[in-house]
């Protein structure tokens, strides 16, 4: 059995926990230590009880409290070459371990399968997690959807799907253009029909969960996230979840 939860998910701030076993991993932590201690403690964890964290990639709503962390409670950190070397200022007197998109690592009870995206960071992963029966997908920044991508992620039982911004609402958001153009490029942020285009062409057959992430508080709505994401599964809207900033999701377990 796999559980998955999160404690919170947007651009003030992402972390994601996976637990089989007797091993709990933390997927970033773009949280200061007492935040990511009470958001923890909301889901019935300490810090301490963590095996590893997990490091997406560099930029701070993902990275900026992992180092602390770390540090605090001797966890090992694992993440990319580039984000090893984009984070080498904070890394001092971590437990560092590098991993990279071609080669599926074991940390305690999970297989972590590895996979690269476009993103505009310098050598971004997301993963795939196996307790040797059920597979959980993550995907949380990327700007468009790769063949490798659909491969990696067909099949899986249970998906944690970024669903950043709708077009139309970014088109009319305040941020300045240069911004809207990052978020929209093809290293950027994925939109809720690009989202919905992933499911459309993998395998959903097995599927047990789907959390619509990494919502723009700005440029996005849960009902329009969640309307994209049912109508690719043709199934009710209630039963799309959605992770948000300030309460992620609780957990849930597939078996």
């Amino acid at each position: 059995m796999i559980r998955f939860a999160s404690l919170g998910s947007g651009s003030a701030g992402n972390a994601l926990l996976v637990e089989s076993g007797e091993t709990r991993l933390l997927i970033d932590c773009g949280f200061g230590l007492r935040e990511a201690a009470f958001r923890l403690a909301r889901l019935g964890l300490a810090p301490d009880e963590l095996s590893a964290i997990l490091v997406t990639h560099e930029h701070g709503d993902h990275a900026a409290g992992v180092f602390a962390l770390a540090r605090r409670y001797r966890l090992p950190v694992w993440a990319s070459h580039g984000t090893r070397a984009a984070c080498s200022r904070c890394a001092d007197g971590v437990d560092f371990r590098l991993m990279d998109g071609h080669s599926s690592i074991g940390i305690g009870d999970l297989s972590v399968t590895p996979y690269t995206v476009p993103h505009d960071a310098r050598e971004p992963l997301q993963f795939v997690f196996s307790d040797g029966d059920f597979r959980l997908g993550v995907l949380t920044d990327a700007g468009e959807i790769t063949g490798h991508m659909r491969a990696v992620l067909d099949r899986v039982d249970a998906l944690v799907l970024e669903c950043n911004h709708d077009p139309d609402l970014l088109a009319a958001s305040s941020y300045p253009p240069p911004l809207r153009r990052r978020i929209a490029g093809r290293f950027g942020h994925l939109a809720n029909a690009a989202a919905a285009g992933l499911l459309r062409t993998i395998d959903c057959s097995r599927l047990q969960h789907v959390v619509a992430a990494h919502l723009s508080e700005t440029n996005n709505r849960p009902a329009l996230a969640v309307a994209a994401l049912a109508g690719a599964l043709g199934c009710a809207a209630d039963w799309i979840g959605v992770a948000s900033q300030k309460e992620g999701f609780g957990w849930r377990s597939v078996a």
